[in-house]
């Protein structure tokens, strides 16, 4: 039998060492044993016993008037349009450096996404163009909160003041974030959360609309249960329900409010772990990305990140495809974010954008990578992603 090779030893060697993958589901331990609570009193639907428990630990996390779980966080994006009354010609401010979910919340209620650039800092919508965007048609500022570090609130809060319109938080990110003491979510009329499989705390598919706002939340209840008044019958405050309004089906089962309720409950566990990972990130990257011209990111003053996400922006287009090859040919899985909705073929057709364009948002978004970060990710892994990055030279 012929003796292998050196390269033909490494290959097999690569083949052996476990790949480091972009995202891995995080587990407490508490969620089987919810979930076979629930299957076992056989009340499967929506608000029951563990909806509660999980509407009342997301309620205090964020100092809320009131929170109403949702099947995914475009479902409550979905109901900010409706409870807006948004109709044909309505305009919204929104970054073009989001999920498309943010835009497609108002322009189904037939309103212009109005596009703005982002911060080449936090990559946050650049509060310095909002006014700009601002017209008679003008009806809310929807902020996203990038990597769960916050918007400049203060200025888009007075700027919303200042004209009467809504804001809007997309607090996909920034569960267990803060903005000058208060948390993300807590400082808009609405605000909606996040959570998805990718995110800190996680039913597999689910989200929640926050209301600030005490005189929007029967109207949010109703909205949320087809447009009938149910959930007033369910208090027994009216004798039987009706349609009232408009609606749709945004109530999650009990299952994933079980399973939801073992993940806030480890909140804090959860937190430690990849705050570590991001902290180790940040320091140990710092000399290779300063020698290549990486920029990490920037948390402002005032601010406190949920580590929800770690990224990089290298040099350009041409170093983040080079860079994306090679770490993951080193076992690594990292990966690109959004692409701009401002020139986007839906963007194109059913949004505009503030004057001046986004050029902004292009640039990052030919820059951006995202490391892995999660709360199993393990001491090992998190050193051969350091090692699989700083190998990389961009030549600057």
């Amino acid at each position: 039998m012929k003796a292998p090779n050196e390269q033909e030893e490494r290959a097999v060697a690569a083949a052996n060492v476990r790949e480091v993958p972009f995202n891995r589901t995080y587990l407490t331990g508490a969620e089987s044993g919810y979930l076979e609570s629930v299957l076992e009193s056989g009340m499967l639907d929506g608000d029951g016993p563990f909806t509660a428990q999980a509407t009342a630990l997301l309620r205090k996390m964020l100092g809320a008037e009131a929170a109403l779980l949702t099947t995914s966080c475009t479902h409550a994006l979905d109901m900010t349009g409706l409870l807006l009354d948004l109709r044909e010609g309505d305009e919204v401010i929104l970054p073009s450096f989001t999920f498309p979910s943010t835009a497609n919340a108002y322009a189904l209620r037939g309103a212009v996404p109005v596009f703005v650039d982002c911060r080449p800092d936090t990559l946050n919508i650049d509060e310095r163009l909002v006014e700009a965007a601002v017209t008679e048609r003008t009806k809310a500022i929807v902020v996203v909160h990038y990597a769960g570090i916050g918007c400049e609130m203060d200025a888009i809060t007075r700027i919303a003041d200042k004209h009467g319109l809504a804001v809007i938080e997309d607090n996909a990110h920034g569960l267990g974030g803060s903005y000058r003491g208060r948390p993300l979510g807590s400082i808009g009329a609405l605000a909606t959360q996040s959570f998805h499989a990718t995110k800190n705390a996680h039913c597999g598919e689910g989200g929640a609309l926050v209301i600030n706002q005490p005189e929007l939340l029967e109207q949010a209840e109703i909205i949320r249960e087809k447009g009938t008044n149910r959930t007033q019958y369910y208090r027994g405050s009216i004798e039987k329900y009706h349609w009232v309004g408009l609606g749709s089906s945004y109530l999650p089962s009990e299952l994933l409010a079980a399973f939801l309720t073992a993940q806030l409950e480890n909140f804090d566990v959860i937190q430690a772990r990849r705050i570590e990972i991001w902290d180790t990130y940040q320091v140990r990257l710092e000399e290779w990305a300063a020698e290549n011209g990486v920029a990490q990111p920037t948390v402002p003053d005032g601010c406190v990140h949920p580590a929800h996400l770690y990224y990089l922006l290298l040099p350009d287009l041409e170093n983040r495809q080079a860079f994306l090859r090679h770490v993951v040919g080193r076992g690594v899985q990292a990966t690109f974010h959004y692409q701009p909705l401002h020139n986007a073929p839906a963007g194109l057709r059913h949004g505009r954008t503030a004057a001046g364009g986004c050029p902004v948002t292009e640039r990052v978004a030919d820059q951006l990578v995202r490391l892995p970060l999660y709360t199993g990710l393990g001491a090992d892994e998190v050193g051969r992603v350091i090692d699989a990055v700083t190998s990389y030279r961009t030549g600057c």
